[in-house]
């Protein structure tokens, strides 16, 4: 986002003695009135410190400066020349533009970030493994169900697809409504269609007529023993964001559940003992990636009184849930659409810590070099190691005794460390980073293994994406993929550069249109789309019961996976940035729908509806943004109008000096609140930002603190009238959320600032440091792709990807 300050500090400070200001140029009324207090070069001095940098529009300038310049008497300055002062600081020294003329942006050389280094590890350790292909249209657990308290596959009744994991199969057995799929034969050859009959027989009997088909008879379902069965559901978890997840089965039998580990249960309740019915267990994921998944459920005979007094005692109740407890959310069972039946590879997670990459400019950035950075990798690469080790046999190929072992780790460590390095690597290097790390071990060759995984991922090629001079082929895939992916080229990418095919636009693009189909990709679209709602921390959502019953932490986690299934279904289906701001439809499930008056049953899953079509509009009036900006039990037009001004128009706004306390409402029980945000913020001291920001925050007062639409508060209409004054000079004017809700989706400013922080998350660079012009030609290509987002991304990855850039 680009620097600057609201309001505009002493907008012009303390002018001198008035002087004809028609006849002088702006140059010459700046250095006669302005300078003494702002500097020759608007840096500031101590009467007027901070600098006169920002984004306002030279039509914005000129009211600021003509309403309140200055301070002592605004009317020395007339509107004519407020307007040549405005364009004169405007183009020497306050726009974006200028600023960037005066210290040219630069490219600047930067390490992993948190998210990329465990990312990149993830993937050149995975690049080992091979994963079936993805199937988004399966959604699940694979159930294979057994007539017996073990896994005996001679007494499977049932294999199905669960959507979840959530039985109360009370004293009964599971539901065999859907029997084993018996496949054919190997050697059973179908009749095809165009075989031809054999010739009937001159002497052959006339065929019979055929009696009426007999209605197949109804199989009855498979039955349990309502005293043991057993279950095992197997396939893989998706995590849609990085985090810790609890992990929680519900049941009153055994029980083992494996995540990302296909030999250490995460879970171990098989020998049960005490009453306990919850079981947990925790690990940290990244986003975008499936984990492999087993959960296995015996119910047994234990407890049954075989005494004589009662041969045949009735079966005891069993259940099971698989629930997850994801970083922002609230306990809940695992959704099919997080789940599928097939089954991925183990994923490499490097959980050491580390410290907070640099977030001073508004996005993540590996800027920052510290002892305590310094030592998070070397404790990440430790962990790396130690986990390759441990599965080495299964990375490498081979099995420790084998004639060719040596052979063959070499090789595996000639891979590993050419797909850290994201490409071949020279002669001198592989005599650097192998042959003397085997040599050095003697005959220990795990040893040497652990050398050169240390050395790579310690290396400044491994940890400083752009440090060498790579081939530019290998450059551009390295680019994309961390641009995309936060991540390291795949093998597709990795060959293509190979192969000589990124040299030209079209083939780059290409690339970057399959790598967008991946979950990775979406993740960390997803996660933008957050962070630009302002919504990537975990919000306090509480609220007051007695307004509010039945608003619960349920309720608050189901808005947010609405808001979810909302983004990703606009951007992944119809791509238009504008249908963000403009569509009139919802995703509820049954408990949102008995909270919000939405007419579906109490069972029902997530299903899109029209809701409130003639006064909602996009993610302004969503209920989970809208309660997430008030407080405990009133709005805060304040808030609101913060979000729409930074958020969405791209206005930073600093924070007061001194902190306040909004007005309690119970002090003023006859206002409203819009009457009594007025009444706080009327202070002169207090004008210059709430001019901008209470007008925005009105106009969604017709929704409550849960977001639920209102027409009155106190006895009174809400006054949902707002405004705002563009940087085109004119004055929008709209009633509620509906009507601000377009003039948001056809401002350019938002356009603007919508692209500004897209490219600073997915590059983590300067926009202007890749040309001056470069955040208008943003606008423009996102304009003529008919706002697409995806196709955003897509050109944002592929011009940074091969644009020619300085020296770091």
């Amino acid at each position: 986002m680009r620097p600057h300050t609201l309001p505009l500090v002493c907008a012009l400070g303390l002018f001198t003695a008035a002087a004809p200001a028609n006849a002088q140029t702006g140059e010459a009324i700046y250095k006669d009135q302005c300078a003494r207090c702002h500097g020759a070069a608007g840096e500031g001095t101590k009467k007027a410190p901070t600098p006169l940098t920002g984004d306002r529009s030279v039509p914005q300038l000129a009211t600021v400066i003509d309403r309140t310049m200055p301070e002592d008497d605004p009317d020395k300055l007339d509107a004519a020349g407020s307007k040549k002062v405005a364009e004169y600081i405007f183009d020497k020294f306050y726009s974006p533009q200028a600023q960037a003329r005066i210290k040219p942006p630069r490219v600047e050389l930067s390490h992993l970030t948190i998210r990329q280094y465990r990312n990149a590890i993830a993937d050149v350790i995975g690049s080992f493994r091979f994963p079936p292909k993805a199937d988004d249209k399966q959604q699940g657990l694979r159930g294979d169900y057994f007539n017996s308290r073990g896994f005996d596959g001679s007494k499977r009744l049932i294999q199905r697809t669960d959507g979840e994991v959530s039985f109360d199969f009370k004293v009964g057995g599971p539901d065999g409504t859907q029997p084993v799929k018996v496949e054919p034969k190997k050697d059973a050859v179908p009749p095809k269609k165009d075989d031809k009959k054999e010739p009937e027989k001159k002497d052959a009997v006339p065929p019979k007529k055929e009696e009426p088909k007999k209605e197949p008879e109804k199989k009855e379902p498979p039955k349990f023993d309502p005293h043991q069965f057993s279950i095992r559901w197997e396939g893989s978890v998706v995590a849609p964001e990085t985090g810790l997840y609890d992990f929680v089965v519900r049941t009153d039998q055994a029980l083992r559940l494996w995540v990302n580990d296909n030999k250490k249960p995460l879970i171990d309740a098989w020998v049960k003992s005490g009453t306990d019915t919850e079981f947990r267990g925790s690990l940290f994921l990244l986003a975008g990636r499936p984990y492999p998944v087993k959960l296995e459920f015996s119910k047994a005979k234990q407890g049954v009184d075989d005494s004589k007094k009662n041969p045949n005692p009735p079966p005891k109740n069993a259940f099971i849930s698989l629930n997850w407890k994801r970083p922002k959310g609230t306990l809940e069972v695992i959704p099919a659409r997080h789940l599928t039946p097939v089954k991925f590879p183990e994923v490499a997670v490097v959980e050491s810590p580390f410290p907070p990459d640099d977030r001073s400019l508004g996005w993540e950035r590996g800027t920052s070099i510290s002892k305590e950075w310094e030592s998070a990798t070397t404790d990440g690469a430790i962990e790396a190691a130690a986990y390759v080790l441990t599965r080495l046999p299964e990375l490498a190929g081979t099995q420790d005794g084998a004639k060719d072992r040596d052979v063959k780790l070499k090789a595996f460590c000639l891979k590993f460390a050419e797909r850290a390095f994201r490409r071949p690597l020279t002669d001198d290097e592989k005599k650097l980073f192998i042959d003397r790390q085997f040599e050095g071990a003697g005959a220990d060759l795990d040893l040497a293994v652990k050398r050169v995984l240390l050395f790579v991922l310690k290396s400044p090629r491994f940890l400083y994406p752009d440090a060498g001079n790579l081939p530019e082929n290998y450059a551009v895939a390295g680019k994309l993929a961390l641009t995309l992916w936060d991540s390291f080229p795949d093998a597709a990418l990795l060959d293509a550069a190979a192969k000589g095919q990124l040299t030209n636009r079209a083939e780059v693009a290409k690339q970057a249109e399959r790598m967008m189909a991946d979950p990775r990709a979406k993740a960390k679209l997803r996660e933008f789309l957050f962070i630009w709602l302002k919504l990537d921390q975990s919000p306090d959502l509480s609220k007051d019961e007695k307004r509010f019953p039945g608003f619960d932490a349920a309720v608050a986690a189901d808005l947010r996976t609405s808001l979810e299934l909302f983004l990703d279904d606009v951007v992944w289906n119809d791509g238009d940035f504008r249908k963000l701001l403009l569509a009139d439809d919802m995703y509820v499930n049954g408990r949102l729908a008995k909270f919000y008056g939405v007419n579906l049953p109490p069972d029902a899953g997530f299903t899109k509806v029209k809701f409130e079509a003639d006064k909602r509009a996009g993610v302004v009036t969503h209920p989970y943004l809208l309660s997430v900006l008030a407080y405990n039990a009133e709005t805060s037009p304040i808030h609101r109008g913060v979000f729409v001004a930074r958020g969405l128009l791209g206005i930073t706004i600093r924070p007061p000096k001194d902190a306040f306390t909004p007005l309690a409402a119970d002090l003023h029980p006859k206002l409203t609140t819009r009457e009594r945000v007025l009444l706080q913020t009327k202070p002169a001291a207090c004008a210059g930002c709430h001019t901008v920001m209470n007008p925005l925050g009105f106009a969604l007062e017709n929704f409550d603190a849960v977001g639920k639409f209102r027409a009155a508060e106190n006895g009174k209409p809400v006054d949902a009238v707002g405004s705002y004054d563009t940087r085109a000079g004119a004055t929008a004017k709209f009633t509620g959320a509906k009507e601000m809700a377009k003039f948001l989706a056809s401002s350019p400013e938002v356009a603007d600032a919508f692209t500004e922080r897209l490219f600073h998350h997915y590059v983590k660079q300067p926009v202007m440091a890749y040309g001056l012009t470069r955040p208008d030609e943003l606008v423009k290509t996102f304009s003529e792709n008919g706002f697409n987002v995806r196709k955003l991304v897509v050109d944002i990855a592929v011009t940074t990807a091969i644009a020619k850039t300085p020296p770091k």
